[in-house]
């Protein structure tokens, strides 16, 4: 239904456009809610019919029933305030992406100490509480086990000495 011709437009109304945007951005947030785990949902201050909603559609059958359903969630996410749910979304979601970007570095590490023989020092200069002699007697080990086809389980040791050093580090040096 379009508005008369007559009529002047309201200035602070959104537009057609605009709204169609917010809806869009309110059901894909939904689709979303659907992806998180309980604990998760637990965390987030959701009405309770939105709750019910989200568990009711793990129940629902496939295709028409789950379209079904996920208007009605939609339809409660319009009740909701989403500034707060992205915000602790986004919290979840750089958590993790640090936590990625540590694991990976931890990656590396092992990865040079086993290859080159000075990434040891330089590690040590990155990380200068780390235990030499343990480090240095891992890495032999390690180098071993690859030598002669056995399985990893030095390399993995030095993986976790390593992990568990960065963690504990408000940011990583790689």
């Amino acid at each position: 239904m379009s508005r008369p011709k007559n009529l002047p437009r309201d200035e602070n109304a959104p537009s057609k456009t605009q709204i169609k945007k917010q809806m869009t951005d309110l059901q894909d947030l939904g689709e979303l809610l659907t992806t998180l785990t309980q604990d998760q949902l637990a965390q987030l201050d959701l009405p309770e019919g939105l709750r019910d909603a989200l568990e009711e559609l793990e129940r629902v059958g496939k295709h028409e029933a789950t379209r079904r359903q996920m208007q009605y969630i939609g339809k409660w996410m319009r009740e909701v305030d989403p500034v707060p749910i992205r915000a602790q979304i986004e919290r979840w979601e750089s958590g993790t992406r640090a936590h990625k970007a540590i694991f990976k570095s931890a990656e590396r590490w092992r990865e040079r100490m086993l290859a080159e023989d000075g990434a040891l020092a330089e590690y040590l200069v990155a990380q200068p509480d780390a235990d030499r002699a343990a480090l240095a007697e891992l890495i032999t080990k390690a180098r071993k086990e690859a030598a002669n086809g056995q399985a990893p389980a030095s390399s993995r040791k030095l993986f976790r000495e390593i992990h568990q050093r960065l963690m504990k580090l408000p940011t990583s040096a790689s």
